[in-house]
Formats: C-alpha cells, structure tokens, sequence
C-alpha cells in the first residue's frame, strides 16, 4: 500500500520523520498528553526514542502501533506535513499478544 512506511528517523524530542512507500515524506510527534491508558508507556521518552519498521507499520518494543493510513493522510493533507498523534482521532494500538 502507499502508506506502508519505508523509513523512520528520529529528528527531535519526541518528533520523527517518516518515508511512505510512494515517497511521500513527512513529519509525526507523539505529545505526552497523548499518553494515557494503555499508552501511558510512552511517556516514556527513551521508549517512544524506540520507534521502528515492522510490515510498513511503526511500532514501540512493547506492542504499541501507528496506524500508518492515518498518518499517511494526515501528512498528506496538511500543508507542513506534520501529524500530531491524537490530534485527528485515535491512531496507536496495542497488540496484547506481546506481553
């Protein structure tokens, strides 16, 4: 898919640029107001510090996702090609199978 994401890199605190596979490039951030509930780990900033690939989605250690079909058209459709996670809608997941 064209939001499968080919690349991460962290860029500031908590501020990563991101590359999808149809070259669109952009900007996330994961704003600590954001962590709470089950993502409260990633308040965490050595943690959220962790953000890698796996099948074109970006994914924390402990289970945590992005969607990436929503960052994709977050990115996409904001001028400064930055997403600001919770800012649109509930974009992370947890996968409880890697506890």
């Amino acid at each position: 898919m064209n939001w499968d994401v080919v690349d991460v890199k962290r860029i500031g605190h908590r501020v990563f640029h991101v590359r999808f596979m149809d070259g669109l490039t952009g900007t996330f951030s994961v704003p600590r107001t954001f962590c709470t509930g089950v993502f409260q780990p990633l308040l965490d900033d050595k943690l959220v510090e962790q953000a890698r690939i796996e099948h074109g989605v970006v994914v924390w250690p402990n289970g945590l996702d992005l969607a990436p079909d929503t960052m994709y058209r977050e990115i996409q459709r904001n001028s400064a090609r930055h997403y600001e996670v919770g800012v649109s809608g509930h974009t992370l997941s947890y996968d409880s199978d890697s506890d």
